[in-house]
């Protein structure tokens, strides 16, 4: 099935394209984004399949007691325990096998058999090294980058409806509206917002939703003076006044005939603004604001790199982890930027 694009955003495609940096940077973090949420089937501490007594098990997607393999305890078994990996392999019930995951350590699996006491540094059995903790840092970082990606990805898509509405209503109506809502927002953007942040991440319980909300308080405003001056020249184009003469409501001018001219200015902001959520993130998981202790978390690994100084593994993984990942998208948003300029043209 092929798509028909409109000539313009033909030019845009091609546009981006030749942007070489972009278009491979885009390409490579898509590639780092779908890699990481297959996080689970990449590094987990349960095998991805195994057989045992003639029958197939997949306890990565589903718990399985000791006592299904023959042992003595109701509880999950844990399959690194030599114990059952006895049990599964026994010749009795058929010679059982274990497919493990690539990397076979979890997020928060501690390693018991370091070669010496962690944060031991980067081996056959742990790539990049472990943490203070004895955690596997190459885990912590897979897993790290996809809370990461996601949160910034939830956080700039919500910000930016609550914003682009914001704008639209204050650029279309303009008169008092927009008065009094510029001054409500130029308020609320001169309030100390890190320190507000902090005060919040220590009041309430931490968690993924908890950081969303509170971090949306203040991202949302990034997009409103941009779609507030689109549509403050928007709305007074022929096409516009006309619909409004045949009588067209105002919802409906705004979302069929001025939001489309607006959204090209407000995408080639959204890869930055991703960028900036994620960093706000790895600020507060720094300074122990964040995610809830023991969740995977690149600002996280950083503070501990911080102080474990005498292994540099930890901060140097957590430091290159991060800077691909706003690197990629500093470069994605340059080559978006170039693809919605009308001076650039290739054609």
């Amino acid at each position: 099935m092929t798509m028909n694009f409109s000539p313009i955003t033909q030019r845009r495609l091609i546009q981006f394209r030749a942007n070489k940096r972009g278009y491979w940077s885009f390409w490579l973090f898509l590639i780092l984004f779908t890699l990481s949420l297959l996080a689970t089937l990449i590094a987990n501490d349960k095998p991805l399949l195994l057989k045992f007594d003639g029958k197939l098990y997949m306890p990565v997607f589903q718990q399985y007691s000791e006592t299904t393999f023959g042992g003595d305890f109701e509880t999950e078994a844990q399959y690194r325990d030599e114990f059952v990996k006895n049990l599964i392999k026994n010749p009795k019930k058929g010679n059982g096998w274990i497919i493990w995951p690539p990397i076979p350590y979890s997020y928060d699996t501690i390693n018991y058999d370091l070669p010496q006491p962690a944060p031991s540094p980067p081996s056959h059995d742990n790539w990049i090294g472990t943490d203070d903790q004895g955690r596997d840092l190459l885990a912590r970082v897979i897993y790290g980058f996809r809370n990461s990606a996601v949160f910034g990805l939830v956080l700039t898509i919500i910000s930016s409806i609550i914003g682009i509405t914001a704008g639209a209503i204050q650029g279309y109506y303009g008169g008092r509206i927009d008065l009094v809502m510029q001054r409500i927002i130029e308020v609320w953007e001169s309030m100390p917002s890190l320190y507000i942040l902090i005060i919040f991440s220590a009041i309430f319980v931490p968690g993924f939703i908890t950081l969303l909300l509170i971090l949306l308080l203040f991202s949302w405003t990034s997009l409103v003076g941009v779609v507030r001056a689109e549509f403050l020249r928007a709305r007074n184009f022929e096409y516009v006044r006309a619909a409004n003469a045949l009588g067209v409501s105002n919802i409906v001018i705004m979302w069929r005939h001025v939001l489309p001219n607006a959204m090209v200015a407000t995408i080639t902001f959204l890869p930055f603004i991703i960028a900036g959520s994620i960093t706000s993130l790895t600020a507060l998981d720094f300074l122990g604001l964040g995610m809830p202790p023991g969740s995977a978390s690149l600002g996280e690994v950083l503070r501990q790199g911080k102080t474990n100084l005498q292994a540099p593994w930890i901060g140097i993984s957590a430091f290159m982890s991060l800077a691909i990942m706003l690197t990629l998208l500093t470069f994605i948003g340059e080559a978006v930027r170039d693809a919605f300029d009308p001076r650039k043209t290739n054609l």
